[in-house]
């Protein structure tokens, strides 16, 4: 059994070092300002991440291709990003105001370019975890293109397999694809990806766009290509990072603009020396546990107040999602679309005009990206200039909603942490949470420390085994704590720009249990599952405030 315990502890310890080595590697490789992601510049990534096998990219050291860390990946990086060579990282650099038309990811709020055939710009206003996350998924998404290589390449001189062949001709059609025709390619791509007909028919569709039913097969095709072209002596794929992005990079310039924003409305409404309640979380739960009882009172006499929420959930309900903004806006609500590239929309609730015994104000910002959280906050917490003047916030709470991963538990349950331990680091933030799991009824909770990961892409189970189940006793990974709590330290115990007495909650409702098999974020979304652990910490930090 100790023989055991010390290879699980090798294995943990293997994969943390892989962790540490990609990102010191990422942060040379920006400073160098280029590198081929499968030449010899990228060896040490593609070595790491083959080394760690993190869950979300399930078989990547496997012959055969990922199907659903392909999905994962694809959704998270712009449409057309296979089919080029040269991918450059910016910063905000004036594409928006050029023919170029915005690309933004399915899964991720970034404003992408397709420059020319061969190159996407991919605009960084997140900071570095957005970085690592960007060049994590195209690691991966290259080394299954040289997977698939590997499969038709019959020898050095380009000669190709009669399913290479296939593909290609039905990827050239220029007509929609019959079943038939479809069904004849998926046939010839499984023989490829080393995949059942059966596996591959299963995921098809989850890739198609209205555009493109049959973008499957273009996306295999165009990364086979790219890697086929690169073992045959042409030019390498090559990333590169402008040099604005270089000079930009950590100087808090989209978190200041998007600050002064937020303070500016303040002032301009009377509001900025009111007590104020920051809450991070989404655009809708606030909103909805504030208004819905006004604005839907019809529908509460058909549905219950969940079952309202979970209708509110879907997408195609619009009419009754502009019902409530419509009331919320006529009674105190102001919502400011982010246009300082930081991509944090932010609401912001003058509650005296619900009860006018009330002073408080909220404002709630949209969820922040990894180290972002650290750069929004810092700013926010700032004293508020204006011209030989300061103006200090009188920040009473900050609340942090979010989804995280679970490690004792399954989608959906609560999370209320005690710490944040920030993973390659020996930094750790331990606080009061003015959240209990006595708050909540009718729903799993679990308490503990929690595990602010470099990048969620990352865990594999070794390594999060280990934390779970050493004195840690983490209970939960997410990409955000730690930088908010640095954040809310640095501004209460060292700069004084809010007081030290200022409450803070923190509660993660579960998307995913990376310890258990089938049910990592690359297996599928929460669907309505989330609805209830949202609106049941939604609720208890309402209550909180205004009690």
């Amino acid at each position: 059994m100790s023989n055991l315990k010390s290879i699980e502890r090798t294995r943990a310890q293997e994969s943390t070092n892989a962790i540490e080595r990609m990102y010191i590697t990422m942060r040379h490789l920006f400073n160098r300002g280029f590198y081929k992601p499968m030449g010899v510049s990228g060896e040490t990534l593609r070595q790491a991440l083959l080394l760690l096998q993190p869950e979300i990219y399930g078989s990547i050291a496997d012959e055969k291709v990922e199907l659903n860390g392909l999905n994962y990946v694809i959704d998270r990086l712009p449409i057309g990003v296979e089919e080029c060579q040269y991918i450059n990282l910016t910063s905000d650099e004036g594409f928006s105001e050029s023919h170029f038309e915005a690309i933004i990811p399915a899964k991720r709020r970034r404003n992408c370019y397709r420059i020319d055939q061969d190159q996407m710009n991919i605009e960084i206003t997140r900071g570095r975890s957005e970085i690592y996350d960007i060049l994590t998924h195209l690691t991966f998404l290259f080394i299954e293109s040289h997977k698939i290589m590997k499969r038709v390449l019959i020898n050095d001189k380009g000669d190709l397999k009669r399913d290479w062949l296939k593909l290609e001709k039905a990827v050239a059609s220029t007509k929609k694809l019959s079943r038939e025709a479809r069904e004849v390619a998926i046939s010839h791509v499984a023989n490829i990806l080393g995949r059942t007909f059966l596996e591959i028919n299963a995921i098809y569709g989850d890739y198609a766009t209205s555009k493109k039913p049959d973008r499957f097969l273009s996306i295999i095709y165009n990364l086979g290509k790219l890697a086929i072209e690169e073992e045959l002596g042409n030019p390498k794929r090559v990333i590169t990072f402008s040099p604005v992005l270089r000079e930009r990079l950590g100087h808090h310039i989209h978190g200041e603009i998007w600050s002064n924003t937020i303070k500016d409305a303040l002032l301009k409404n009377n509001l900025i020396n009111k007590p104020i309640h920051v809450i991070s979380a989404n655009m809708h739960s606030v909103m909805n546990t504030l208004f819905v009882p006004k604005a839907l009172q019809k529908e509460l006499h058909k549905k219950s107040l969940f079952e309202i929420y979970e209708s509110l959930s879907d997408d195609k309900n619009e009419v009754l999602r502009n019902k409530v903004k419509k009331v919320a806006l006529q009674n105190g609500m102001l919502y400011l679309k982010d246009t300082s590239g930081a991509n944090i929309n932010v609401q912001i609730f003058d509650l005296s005009k619900i009860d006018k015994t009330t002073e408080e104000v909220l404002i709630v910002m949209d969820y922040a990206f990894g180290e972002q959280a650290y750069e929004t906050i810092d700013e926010l917490l700032k004293a508020y200039k204006r011209g030989e003047d300061k103006i200090y916030l009188d920040v009473q709470s900050l609340s942090i909603m979010g989804k995280a991963g679970i490690l004792e538990g399954g989608k959906g349950d609560i999370m209320i942490p005690s710490a944040h331990i920030f993973e390659g680091t020996a930094d750790n933030y331990p606080f009061k949470n003015e959240l209990k799991t006595s708050d909540f009824k009718d729903v799993n909770v679990v308490d503990g420390a929690m595990i602010t990961v470099l990048g969620t892409s990352l865990q594999n189970k070794d390594i999060l085994k280990y934390f779970h189940q050493s004195t840690w006793n983490v209970i939960g990974l997410e990409m955000e704590g730690a930088h908010y709590q640095k954040a809310i330290q640095s501004a209460s115990k060292i700069r004084g720009s809010i007081s030290e007495n200022v409450k803070v909650r923190y509660a993660y409702y579960a998307s995913d249990n990376p310890l258990k098999t089938g049910s990592t974020l690359a297996s599928g979304g929460l669907g309505t599952s989330g609805v209830k652990p949202t609106y049941m910490i939604t609720q208890q930090i309402l209550k909180q405030i205004l009690k």
